[in-house]
């Protein structure tokens, strides 16, 4: 007897179906989001066999072999720092972000990095023909002999490509694109982009082959396509900053071989996106001495980072007074400035507060937020900083100024600029008084004490 179809009517941000159709989505709340799509029931299968191991029953968690994966470089050290020391044959990285932002340039380069290190790099475009492909390779530079294109979006044409041409690293651009024709829904359906993604993962774990998938993000900023995506693959990165901005900011927010607290620094140019190494240097290149700028010293991953933190404080007309933020959570900022007000007691409450970071970089440590107060506290006052001076430390509501962790790390980086005056969390300056040479360092164990040590009275 055929299958029986069924019509469901199913959610394309969250992925939830109900069999009728529902003006407000009961699993995520969002409005207008349900499709109807045409579900064909599946017989029960034995499932995919993905795992690292051959064992078919239980056995002691210490008798499981351990075999070291081997990666391969991709060419961009921050790609790699980010991926956790390069790629891993059989893994699925998903790279989301907004359009426009340099998923398919740094893609194309990565592919054409690793073609000529001597590995066969598959590209597979559904959003493009192979001709554009290979105008923006031009212009990349990324051509290399072993660098193979297709522009297809069906998924067995593709799945055929693949057994036949055995690449090392394929790149699917974009997964909304592809399309299996056994499923009755559109292209970048969650349906589509659900089961597609299902037979990639197969394909890359039995062939052995590193996958690429770069996905699309919706207008909140979020990732295209059911949530249950991001549990499939095996490394989930966003793309950070502005279309029109200078630089790019790569982040793991899930990385199955490595840290997802690592971050990848981009600069976006003539020719494509270039590594930013040494982003501490160059954020502080063009930075000016005046009241409300702060050097703050954060840390991604195991790599410090020294930004510049500018505050605005001016009266206001308007009631209630504004409170604006950018690359820095506006919640964080009300609440430093009732610290502010209760504890240092300074009347700027009444008073439009800006906030924002140099270079887009988005700062989430608390860390930054003794920092912040300096900041704000510094416009409030017009009065400018000690020379050569950084600031960090957690603020508590209370006024105290708590500890952070790797203080030493952020005080080499400091030093290695150029920097001459630290101020710190106390406990921190006793624990790193006698072993720090060359750098002031100046202990608080209050706002206050933060504020009349960072800003001291001529």
């Amino acid at each position: 007897m055929p299958k029986k179809k069924k019509t469901v009517y199913v959610c394309q941000e969250c992925g939830y179906d109900t069999p009728k159709w529902l003006g407000r989505c009961p699993g995520c709340g969002a409005w207008n989001t349900m499709v109807e799509e045409t579900v064909t029931p599946e017989p029960a299968s034995g499932g995919l066999r993905l795992g690292l191991s051959d064992a078919r029953k239980p056995q002691p968690i210490a008798e499981v072999r351990i075999e070291d994966l081997p990666r391969f470089a991709t060419g961009s050290g921050e790609l790699d720092r980010v991926l956790g020391g390069g790629v891993i044959p059989g893994s699925m990285v998903l790279i989301v972000g907004d359009p426009g932002v340099g998923k398919s340039s740094l893609t194309l380069r990565v592919c054409a990095e690793v073609a000529r290190a001597g590995r066969k790099v598959l590209y597979v475009t559904g959003e493009e023909s192979t001709r554009q492909v290979r105008m923006r390779a031009d212009r990349l530079h990324a051509l290399a002999d072993s660098l193979l294109v297709v522009s297809e979006t069906n998924l067995e044409t593709i799945e055929q490509h693949i057994l036949a041409e055995k690449p090392e690293l394929l790149v699917i651009d974009s997964i909304q694109t592809i399309f299996k024709p056994d499923v009755q829904s559109a292209p970048g359906s969650v349906s589509q982009v659900r089961e597609c993604s299902v037979d990639l993962l197969r394909i890359a774990k039995t062939n052995g082959i590193a996958a690429f998938i770069i996905g699309h993000v919706t207008k909140d900023g979020t990732l295209a396509g059911p949530r249950v995506l991001e549990h499939i693959v095996d490394t989930v990165l966003y793309f950070e900053g502005e279309r029109n901005a200078e630089y790019r900011v790569l982040r793991a927010v899930k990385n199955r071989f490595g840290s997802t607290n690592e971050l990848g620094l981009f600069e976006m140019r003539d020719v494509g996106l270039v590594d930013v190494p040494d982003a501490s240097k160059l954020f502080l290149s063009d930075r000016e001495q005046d009241s409300g700028t702060v050097i703050v010293p954060t840390v991604e991953g195991t790599r410090p980072l020294l930004v510049e933190l500018q505050a605005l404080v001016a009266p206001t007309p308007y009631v209630p007074p504004r409170r604006t933020a950018d690359s820095v959570d506006v919640k964080r900022i009300q609440l430093l400035l009732a610290v502010l007000e209760k504890r240092v007691h300074l009347s700027i409450g009444a008073c439009d507060v800006y906030v924002k970071v140099a270079g887009g970089i988005r700062i989430d440590e608390p860390a930054a937020d003794l920092g912040l107060c300096v900041a704000m506290a510094s416009s409030f006052a017009n009065r400018l900083l000690r020379p050569k001076t950084i600031v960090f430390g957690e603020v508590g509501l209370s006024g105290e100024v708590r500890a952070v962790s790797q203080a030493d790390l952020r005080i080499h980086e400091a030093k290695r600029l150029g920097f001459q005056h630290v101020v710190l969390p106390m406990k921190n300056y006793r624990q790193l008084k006698d072993t720090i040479e060359g750098i002031s360092l100046y202990g608080a164990e209050t706002i206050g004490d933060a504020l009349r040590l960072a800003m001291p009275k001529a």
